[in-house]
């Protein structure tokens, strides 16, 4: 298969980790013959500092032009701390979700039995726990209407966002957890705030209308503050689950924390254009070049990609190797394990790339 892949590395450690997915990524590729080229473009900050645009039309044109980006993260402290900045890196992801009609968010939430220890949850209620959270992407908070800090009549200060939402909006997304779900333990969970949300109440009206067509697959509905709770006491207990934008952000990060870090996880944004393959973690600028970033989000971000085009094998050798890198303990210091012996050999994110790469090869 020849593929033609669109990189944005992006801010903060993105560019050190990115270059280990595609290092790996290329590793696959060779070890199976396919043809991959890669094309980088700006994104976030970056670009911000470059051309003044955190999605410059070039970006998206080569975005559009290629079968899938892989993309790393944005984000700044300089625009962190200045709720007064115009143009923010968060936008440019925004903008890339909405351009491209990415709707649909992907993010897997499976533990590692050797990093069971590495979890806040005691081992009884995290072990085994494996789900996937769908998260709708384009709608919401996130992209309704907004009025910025201003004065009301009553020399009041006032900002609002408008959780909007449209029919066809909530059911494509519930067909994509309904398909996740029948593929997996056919047990999808719709998460909403129905009870006080009018956006919400549009949600459950759907879905029970939807749920009509799946008589094989279990659906419950669950408030989202519900949700949190039972995904920290029983995370066996979801299979999918499917919410809205605002409320899939918090839960999957929140997710993310059960299996010990946020430098696992990776995810895939999905709907009618290129797709993409991305880490759930942000930009972390307080580790950049300090090659102690864990890159392992990035690479299984490439596997997920690898699998989207039906390359199974290549994925599969993707997952045998960071398994492989896991259980040698060649790891990035905020999992890595002291030995029996009381040592602790060191693994940055470059040679946790490497240790990957050469197991491919080798395979």
């Amino acid at each position: 298969m020849n593929l033609k892949i669109a990189v944005l590395a992006g801010d903060g450690i993105g560019p050190e980790i990115m270059e280990q997915g595609v290092a790996v990524c290329s590793a696959v590729a060779a070890k199976f013959g396919h043809e991959v080229s890669y094309r980088e473009a700006l994104c976030g900050a970056h670009a911000i500092d470059e051309v003044g645009d955190p999605f410059p039309d070039e970006t998206f044109r080569v975005c559009s032009e290629a079968d899938a980006v892989l993309f790393a993260s944005v984000g700044d402290p300089k625009y962190d701390n200045d709720p007064t900045a115009k143009v923010r890196p968060e936008q440019g992801l925004l903008a890339m979700r909405k351009k491209l009609g990415l709707y649909a968010n992907i993010r897997p939430v499976e533990t590692f039995d050797c990093l069971i220890h590495k979890s806040p949850l005691k081992d009884d209620v995290v072990r085994g726990a494996d789900f996937v959270c769908i998260r709708e992407l384009t709608g919401g908070m996130y992209f309704g209407k907004k009025v910025e800090p201003v004065l009301n009549a009553d020399g009041v200060e006032e900002a609002s966002d408008t959780n909007y939402y449209t029919r066809p909006e909530v059911e494509r997304i519930l067909r994509v957890g309904y398909r996740y779900a029948m593929a997996r333990r056919r047990h999808l969970t719709v998460i909403d705030k129905a009870n006080v949300l009018a956006s919400s109440r549009l949600w459950r009206k759907v879905a029970q209308e939807i749920e009509k067509e799946y008589p094989d697959v279990t659906t419950d509905y669950m408030y989202v503050d519900n949700a949190a709770m039972r995904m920290i006491q029983d995370p066996g207990f979801f299979d999918v689950m499917v919410t809205e934008n605002t409320f899939g952000d918090i839960l999957t990060d929140e997710g993310s924390v059960i299996t010990g870090s946020m430098g696992l996880l990776p995810s895939a944004s999905t709907g009618t254009g290129t797709p993409v393959f991305e880490p759930i973690h942000g930009s972390w600028p307080q580790g950049k070049g300090l090659n102690i970033a864990n890159p392992l989000a990035q690479i299984l971000s490439v596997a997920m990609m690898y699998e989207y085009f039906g390359l199974k094998k290549e994925g599969a050798l993707i997952r045998e190797a960071v398994n492989a890198s896991l259980d040698a303990n060649v790891r990035t210091p905020e999992i890595q394990a002291v030995t029996c012996d009381g040592t602790q050999r060191r693994y940055g994110t470059k040679e946790v790339g490497a240790w990957i790469v050469d197991y491919i090869g080798k395979a």
